[in-house]
């Protein structure tokens, strides 16, 4: 049986996906920006043009497809992206899914939460979408977002693990996650695992946020993928500089874990609400947080210290085509 994924234009061949970005958002929005629309107002057309120049600059570095695992509560938007997609010929995968309790957690699910429904109605969302669309556009997610605390998976977020990890079991899809500040990656994909998920098809988010190389192990010998996802991002969130990544990716290569990592920026491309504000230090530090910046900064760098271009390919591509079509991967 031929392999495929949901796009935002449609269904593909998972063959098809190309050089792929596995985690970069268009548009992202912390819940309560919907408050501040006075100030920062969401103005489609301005905010399309900027999204297809950020797609253009991603296909001019030969990418064809891009994951946007922005949440439901985040400003998720699969039309807008269709848009984008349309526009370009860029392949847009979104998702179904929630952000972690700190920074997401609406009082919605919450109250449902206390009401003892909550997760059977998180169970009914995910699959809804996923099997009919999201909100009548038509439009199916090709993954379910999940995110966990600080140290902890909290009792609300493992209602949408839980409910996943069901969803997964039924349907087949990818699950993509997002870890807080280097913790809960051997967490999350034991609990996901235990609860049924099927391990080749969960890419664990945000690894590169520690560079504890028995962590990362941890999580890669239980036959799951892990995202050093977050190029650019250097001190904020707890962040470790870019050049820490580089030496703990360059480890885990020379282990033989070149088959299940991918890579990405986390980038943020439009605010929704007012564009956070920061210091010069910051916007420093910051500078090459940007869908381009691994291309111009860190491939060159990976190819100096001796990473082969087909493991680049790897990395950007392959191993993206074997998580969409569930490939299990050796367990050294």
């Amino acid at each position: 049986m031929m392999k495929t994924v949901e796009t935002v234009t449609g269904t593909i061949p998972v063959a098809q996906l190309g050089k792929t970005l596995i985690h970069e958002h268009f548009i992202f929005g912390y819940p309560g920006y919907q408050g501040d629309v006075t100030l920062g107002p969401f103005i489609e057309e301005e905010a399309l043009e900027a999204a297809i120049d950020v797609a253009r600059l991603m296909q001019s570095y030969g990418v064809q497809t891009v994951v946007d695992p922005t949440p439901n509560e985040c400003g998720r938007n699969p039309l807008f992206l269709k848009k984008i997609s349309e526009a370009t010929g860029l392949q847009i995968i979104c998702a179904t899914g929630y952000y972690y309790e700190g920074e997401g957690a609406p009082p919605y699910f919450k109250m449902r939460q206390g009401l003892g429904s909550a997760e059977e109605e998180i169970y009914e969302m995910f699959k809804t979408e996923i099997t009919e669309g999201i909100a009548g556009t038509g439009i199916k997610p090709g993954i379910i977002k999940l995110a966990s605390s600080k140290d902890e998976i909290s009792e609300y977020e493992k209602m949408f693990f839980r409910a996943a990890a069901r969803v997964q079991r039924e349907t087949g899809i990818v699950i993509l996650t997002h870890t807080q500040e280097g913790t809960m990656g051997p967490e999350q994909a034991r609990m996901l695992i235990e609860q049924g998920a099927d391990p080749s098809k969960i890419i664990i988010g945000h690894m590169c946020g520690n560079t504890n190389s028995a962590y990362h192990k941890e999580v890669l010998d239980q036959g799951v993928r892990i995202g050093f996802d977050r190029f650019g991002i250097q001190v904020l969130v707890g962040a470790p500089f870019d050049q820490e990544r580089v030496a703990t990716l360059m480890a885990l290569i020379n282990e033989g874990y070149e088959n299940q990592i991918l890579l990405a920026h986390d980038s943020v491309n439009i605010w929704l609400g007012r564009p956070p504000v920061m210091n010069e230090q910051v916007t420093q530090i910051m500078e090459n947080w940007h869908p381009a910046h691994i291309f111009e900064n860190i491939l060159p760098t990976l190819r100096e210290i001796g990473i082969t271009e087909k493991q680049i390919d790897k990395m950007l591509g392959l191993n993206a085509v074997s998580l969409f079509a569930g490939a299990s991967v050796k367990v050294n």
